[in-house]
């Protein structure tokens, strides 16, 4: 019986090896491709558009459910519409695809992305039963395979069909609305564009001070997106000192904040600041978990932002507002 309940136990910690290693793994592999693209002068939250034949402005989305993709599943399938050029953000599974009634072609490869959750195993359960105390959950990260839309053939027209961009234009309604529905004290003026948390105030030029006047809304959103940090919102440390990794890693989620809130309000900025590349490559180094916490919390920070304006919208399609 110990015989057995010990073959059982190695059975199960060679298991939790395998799980954990492959955690491990597929955290140094999203991160080691990050890092090579920044090694490289390119931003991997770039919107993959402005090239004839790619993609238009948008976030990745399932096409069979129309749900955006999140975190640092982002970074992963702009990556891979840039690299193949492919004219859509819209993604299904192998097995999507068929019950959309088509199919993925032959031949073609996918592309890895990944789902992380939490979960409570039994045992823990019953543990904390039996001991009064609160059940631990347990962390899991686990890869699925995706293939966009123009690796597919047999698909009905218009499933998940990617939105038009934006007119270049002065004043972008949608942006405005997510500004003012922030409730964040948001003030124009001066010649610098920046967030003061003590004040928790957003400050930037007017918009006439931009070469390109696309690029404000781009920094109005970078700016808003520390904004969300804020201890009343989604309670991010925001005191950290210049220069430091923390500060480092507070400038990577409002870059991504804003470049996901540009994409899913189908924004085309210009300006790309790529200004702290080396202390993010420095800390992307060290933790091969940074590129996921902080394409989190840029996701937490967009959504954060985008939920009052949705919430109006669907209100005005529903009725229970005027248009």
């Amino acid at each position: 019986m110990r015989e057995a309940a010990s073959r059982r136990a190695r059975r199960k910690g060679a298991s939790d090896d395998r799980q954990t290693d492959s955690r491990v793994s597929l955290y140094d592999e999203v991160t080691a491709r990050i890092i090579t693209e920044l090694e490289a002068g390119r931003l991997p939250w770039v919107q993959p558009w402005g090239v004839t034949g790619s993609a238009g402005p948008g976030l990745p989305r399932n096409a069979l459910t129309a749900r955006s993709y999140s975190g640092v599943n982002v970074l992963i399938l702009w990556g891979a519409v840039i690299e193949h050029g492919w004219p859509s953000q819209s993604w299904l599974t192998f097995r999507q695809a068929q019950e959309a009634g088509g199919c993925v072609r032959k031949g073609e490869h996918g592309v890895t992305v990944v789902y992380a959750d939490r979960f409570t195993p039994e045992a823990e359960k019953e543990r904390a039963s039996r001991d009064g105390d609160e059940a631990k959950a347990v962390p899991f990260l686990k890869r699925f395979t995706v293939f966009n839309v123009a690796q597919c053939e047999g698909l009905p027209a218009g499933l998940a069909s990617d939105p038009a961009p934006l007119p270049e234009r002065e004043i972008v309604p949608v942006a405005e609305e997510v500004i003012a529905a922030s409730g964040v004290d948001f003030r124009i003026g001066g010649t610098r564009a920046f967030y003061v948390p003590s004040q928790d105030f957003v400050q930037v030029p007017p918009q006439p001070a931009f070469f390109e006047q696309i690029n404000y809304y781009r920094t109005c959103l970078h700016e808003l997106t520390h904004a969300t940090g804020h201890a009343k919102r989604l309670n991010r440390d925001l005191t950290n000192s210049f220069g430091s990794k923390d500060y480092a890693r507070e400038e990577l989620i409002a870059e991504m904040g804003s470049a996901f809130l540009c994409a899913a309000l189908g924004i085309v900025p210009t300006v790309r600041h790529a200004d702290y590349i080396g202390s993010w490559l420095e800390v992307l180094r060290e933790d091969s978990r940074a590129i996921f916490r902080a394409a989190s919390a840029a996701t937490k920070a967009a959504d954060w932002l985008l939920a009052p304006p949705r919430e109006v919208q669907a209100a005005r399609e529903e009725g229970r507002i005027a248009a």
